[in-house]
């Protein structure tokens, strides 16, 4: 079901958001934290937080940067190999974390 919710959302980013190009007030967009809830939550928790951050994108609330926040599951396995980083998970207390993108950095940013 995330697959396709996460489908979906792509849709809506490529197709019908340019006509209103501009109009979220949190970053990241709404979108772009429905895709990211969908891929760190179950199901229905990431419509739950997906709906409360579309209620909120509005003239009542300031906006601002708000990314996702999510707990994550405990990991007994551990295994070590080079692996392609997607997500930082800040620690904001004990069982939840803040998820920010990573960012692609090459010889020319540095």
């Amino acid at each position: 079901m995330n697959r396709v919710a996460k489908y979906i959302i792509k849709f809506y980013q490529k197709y019908l958001s340019v006509f209103s190009y501009g109009s979220c007030r949190y970053y990241p967009t709404c979108s772009q934290y429905a895709i990211w809830q969908f891929e760190n939550n179950s199901f229905f928790k990431a419509i739950y937080f997906t709906i409360t951050r579309i209620l909120k994108c509005n003239q009542l609330f300031a906006g601002g940067i708000d990314y996702p926040i999510i707990k994550l599951p405990k990991h007994n396995n551990i295994n070590f190999k080079k692996i392609k980083i997607k997500y930082w998970y800040i620690p904001i207390n004990k069982n939840k974390y803040l998820v920010v993108k990573n960012r692609e950095w090459n010889d020319n940013n540095e």
